[in-house]
C-alpha cells in the first residue's frame, strides 16, 4: 500500500464518520414529523414553522459537520436555535417572569379554534413558557441552557416551568369534555 493508498482510505474513515448532505435530507425526510412538530411547538404558528424547519434543513445541509452519531440531536439544535432567534421568547431587561406570562402573543396562534388542535394547552402559553416548557419538560434541556439560550436567570426557568404546568393543567380541566355522572338513586340497566 502506497502513502497515498494509505491516506485515502484515512480520509475516507473520517468522511464517513461525520453526517453528511444526504444524511441529513434522509433524517429531516424520515423524521418529518418529529422534527416539524418541535418547531411548530416553538413557533405556534404554521408559517412560521415552516420556516424554521426549512431554515433548519438548510443550516444542518450547510453547516459544520458533525459526527453521524450527533446527527439527529443536532439538527433539534438547530431548530431550537432557529426558533428562538425568529421568536425572540427572551424575557427582556427588566421584565419579571411573571409578566412574560400575560403578554400572550394573539398573532402566534393559529387560525383554527385552539381546543381542535393537538397540543392545544402547548401552543396557548406566552412565547416564554411555551419555549422553556418544550425545551425543559420535551427536549429535556437542563434549566442552565434553557437560561442561556433564553437570555434568562435560572430561576426564571423554574418559574416559568411551574406557570406553565399550571396554565396546561388549567387550560385541559377548561376544555375537557363533560362527564355523565349517575346519581346515587339511579339504576344502570343493561
Amino acid at each position: 500500500m502506497s502513502c497515498r493508498d494509505a491516506h485515502r482510505i484515512g480520509v475516507s474513515r473520517r468522511r464517513s464518520r461525520y453526517a453528511t448532505s444526504e444524511d441529513f435530507r434522509k433524517l429531516f425526510t424520515e423524521g418529518v414529523s418529529s422534527l416539524y412538530l418541535l418547531s411548530f411547538l416553538l413557533t405556534a404558528n404554521p408559517e412560521k414553522a415552516d420556516r424554521c424547519f426549512v431554515a433548519g434543513l438548510a443550516d444542518c445541509v450547510d453547516g459544520n459537520p458533525v459526527f453521524k452519531e450527533w446527527a439527529s440531536s443536532w439538527a433539534r439544535s438547530i431548530i431550537v436555535h432557529n426558533a428562538i432567534w425568529m421568536m425572540a421568547p427572551h424575557l427582556g431587561p427588566g421584565r419579571s417572569s411573571a409578566s412574560a406570562s400575560h403578554s400572550t402573543n394573539k398573532d402566534n396562534f393559529p387560525k383554527t379554534p385552539l381546543q381542535d388542535v393537538p397540543f392545544a394547552s402547548v401552543l396557548a402559553l406566552s412565547d416564554f413558557e411555551r419555549f422553556v416548557f418544550v425545551l425543559s419538560v420535551l427536549e429535556r434541556y437542563t434549566n442552565q441552557n434553557c437560561a442561556a439560550l433564553l437570555g434568562a436567570r435560572i430561576q426564571d426557568i423554574r418559574e416559568a416551568r411551574i406557570r406553565a404546568l399550571h396554565h396546561m393543567a388549567e387550560f385541559e380541566r377548561r376544555t375537557a369534555a363533560p362527564t355523565i355522572g349517575f346519581s346515587s338513586e339511579t339504576e344502570v340497566r343493561n
